[in-house]
């Protein structure tokens, strides 16, 4: 019996967020991180923006919920990745922030980022790399 491939991904945090508050088809990566058959990459750039997200007023959560999330739902499945300093240029011209995913996955020599993001998921790939919505990206799971 062979070995599970498990599929280093990166995941956006329109899609971390939704699966940790609103479940619906993001909520399904919680499974696939736990059981391992997911590994997510993640910087410290991606963690500090999970952060800011989490606190918008509009979710209400308070600190000790979000630290909560971070510290026992997400944190412990995801792989820390260091990025490689940035080059100055910009892949994603409509939103440089969204840069961070594309410089995580390409430091942790990840071909996949999951996004629900229209600048990223508009650029399809970079490089190696292919951007899928989490509807793609279940469908190929």
């Amino acid at each position: 019996m062979g070995k599970i491939k498990v599929k280093p991904v990166v995941i956006d945090t329109n899609v971390v967020v939704s699966a940790l508050l609103f479940g619906g088809k993001p909520g399904k990566f919680i499974r696939f991180w736990k059981t391992g058959q997911i590994r997510p990459l993640v910087s410290k750039e991606i963690t500090e923006e999970y952060l800011r997200v989490l606190a918008y007023p509009k979710f209400g959560l308070s600190e000790n919920e979000i630290t909560f999330l971070l510290s026992h739902e997400v944190l412990p499945y995801f792989k820390i990745v260091e990025v490689k300093s940035s080059t100055g240029k910009t892949t994603v011209k409509d939103d440089p922030s969204d840069d961070m995913f594309i410089r995580c996955a390409e430091s942790g020599m990840c071909k996949i980022i999951i996004s629900g993001d229209r600048h990223l998921l508009d650029l399809k790939s970079h490089g190696e790399v292919r951007i899928l919505s989490p509807s793609e990206f279940l469908a190929i799971l």
